[in-house]
């Protein structure tokens, strides 16, 4: 939690709270569906927690913008980017259920309300968001594909609408041919070594 306070100071009384709860209810959890691996739980406000919210280090989403969260996982970057954007409103889903009830059961428990979690494909998810987040599901070129009718044209916020894509390594090959790319190198940010090799590639729409 001291890791989340030196990046994100001005937190309020409910967000340290949610934020705090998050290390017991992913630990219960996983007992019962194993989604984040036990080393990784160890290290959860460091390799998961903090490294969703590398994105609000790019971009302070405006109140009332639109997220949607493809292939969340447990919830992750949604949930700590919900905790910390209260009045932006989050959709998170994820192909396999077992999953989304983590998510569902974590943002339930910790009571955000800004955020729902569905259990299906990103291609059956109806409407416009303002951006789409993730955490390396697939190749750029795929997930462009996937998204590519679920981002809206009204602007409001300090970035144009688009994908924001937590990665890492070198993604040279990956994004070639790709438009309106810029990569945000996140040690930039955060000084961990962790987060030597990380990025967040947004593409803007």
């Amino acid at each position: 939690m001291e890791l989340i306070l030196k990046y994100f100071p001005n937190l309020s009384e409910i967000q340290k709270k949610q934020f705090v709860q998050l290390q017991e209810l992913y630990e219960e959890w996983n007992t019962k569906i194993n989604v984040i691996s036990r080393k990784d739980m160890e290290n959860l406000y460091l390799k998961h927690v903090l490294h969703s919210l590398a994105i609000a280090k790019v971009i302070r989403f405006v109140d009332g913008t639109k997220i949607l969260d493809v292939g969340t996982g447990g919830g992750f970057p949604g949930v700590p980017l919900a905790i910390l954007f209260p009045e932006v409103k989050f959709l998170l889903v994820d192909s396999i259920g077992k999953k989304i009830k983590v998510a569902k059961g974590v943002s339930e428990k910790i009571g955000l309300q800004n955020l729902k979690a569905e259990h299906t494909r990103v291609e059956q998810v109806e409407g416009e968001f303002d951006f789409v987040v993730s955490r390396a599901v697939t190749r750029m070129k795929v997930f462009q594909q996937w998204v590519r009718n679920k981002i809206s044209t009204n602007q409001k916020n300090t970035l144009y609408n688009g994908i924001l894509y937590l990665k890492g390594g070198d993604l040279t090959e990956e994004l070639k041919g790709i438009k309106n790319v810029d990569i945000y190198d996140i040690p930039q940010y955060f000084e961990e070594d962790f987060f030597e090799t990380k990025k967040i590639v947004y593409i803007s729409y």
